[in-house]
């Protein structure tokens, strides 16, 4: 019978799920929801030491809808990181922890470009009694003013000092979560991973503009009649959040063995965790689907991740982490391979086409036939036969 627990860097998961840092972690009372559901571990919303610099705006949502007009393919967010007091948090983290002993809680921390500052950070949350952390890297929307988020993440040199005195403070396994808005994502993360951190969390949200309202001309979603560029989810950003999951895998095997790797961006159903676990994830993160779906959605991915490793006879994740990483290759392989292939084929032709014709060739008198003679004619006169 096949199982879903999972062990990445020492922390114990039922289930490789885990929320996403965002609004579905954003305080104690939907953390606990999710621990009841049976989230395989949470990542708490995105916190700094001083929230009193952080104010959301509304509405900050926009969503793009499929042709029938009912479903959700694509949503932005023009959100921050959490509006809420940092001691506050700090409360809410040992409530957790109390509530859910055996829960996998997870701090996502972001700072601006001071070492006293991230050191604080993580010293105080490691005191609250949290799991792990994640590094916010990737918001590509957030205080970049303050060089925080993606500004951060896209800055090898920065990230992997920062990453560096984090380290140098942590007692609890840190993962470092990545911008897509960057050329090679494999440049940070290899950045991260060389200054010590566990693993890499992958992807954020694509930087976007949802639309224009063709009425009033304005960008959505509006506020007094403005917006700005936003973080962009869903499951229209699934195909490329694979892509750099793998290109991270990739990396990862050759340089990094051992190294852990969360992959995020688009998971609605136990199929698509199969992709990302297929690819080189260990776990899997859901934000958006929590938003659209409810926190219960759990349930019917685990159910379908069991029934593809049931069909397939995997009994643990494991035993196909990574299965398809060897089928990606170049394209000037591709063509290589390609060529053979119709090299050989042309071959196994010639030799049909010749069987063929040795099958139809008179071997004695007694094999003539008048309603084929012509072509036994043709067959004997064509030197094949030996």
């Amino acid at each position: 019978m096949p199982t879903l627990a999972t062990a990445v860097d020492g922390l114990k998961l039922p289930n490789p799920f885990i929320i996403a840092s965002g609004p579905p972690g954003t305080n104690l009372n939907v953390m606990a929801k999710a621990f009841k559901e049976g989230w395989g571990a949470v990542i708490a919303k995105t916190i700094s030491l001083d929230a009193a610099k952080v104010i959301n705006v509304t509405p900050r949502y926009a969503k793009l809808m499929g042709q029938d007009g009912r479903e959700i393919v694509g949503w932005e967010n023009i959100e921050l990181i959490s509006d809420r007091p940092f001691q506050i948090w700090l409360d809410e983290f040992k409530k957790c922890k109390d509530l859910f002993p055996k829960g996998v809680l997870i701090a996502s921390i972001m700072e601006e470009y001071r070492k006293d500052a991230w050191v604080e950070i993580v010293e105080r949350c490691q005191e609250s009694g949290v799991d792990g952390f994640e590094l916010n890297f990737s918001c590509p929307h957030g205080l970049p003013e303050r060089k925080m988020g993606s500004a951060m993440g896209q800055d090898c040199d920065i990230l992997a000092e920062v990453c560096g005195w984090v380290m140098g403070a942590a007692r609890k396994p840190v993962w470092a979560k990545m911008t897509p808005n960057i050329t090679h994502i494999q440049e940070p993360s290899r950045a991260a991973l060389g200054a010590g951190c566990q693993g890499i969390s992958a992807i954020n949200t694509i930087g976007c503009v949802m639309g224009i309202n063709l009425e009033t001309l304005r960008p959505e979603p509006t506020v007094e009649g403005f917006s700005t560029s936003g973080g962009y989810s869903s499951k229209a950003i699934r195909p490329i959040a694979l892509r750099m999951v793998m290109e991270i895998a990739t990396m990862m095997g050759r340089e990094f063995p051992g190294r852990s790797l969360s992959g995020i961006g688009g998971v609605e159903t136990g199929g698509d965790a199969a992709q990302f676990i297929l690819v080189g994830a260990n776990t899997v993160q859901v934000c958006t689907g929590v938003m659209k779906f409810g926190y219960e959605c759990v349930q019917s991915m685990q159910e379908q991740l069991l029934a593809f490793m049931e069909q397939h006879k995997f009994n643990t994740l494991a035993d196909f982490k990574g299965r398809s990483l060897p089928y990606f290759t170049t394209h000037f392989d591709l063509v290589q391979k390609q060529a053979q292939r119709k090299a050989l084929s042309a071959v196994a032709l010639a030799k049909a086409e010749k069987t063929a014709t040795q099958k139809k060739a008179v071997h004695s008198d007694g094999e003539w036939r008048g309603d084929s003679f012509v072509q036994q004619s043709n067959a004997l006169s064509r030197g094949v036969i030996e």
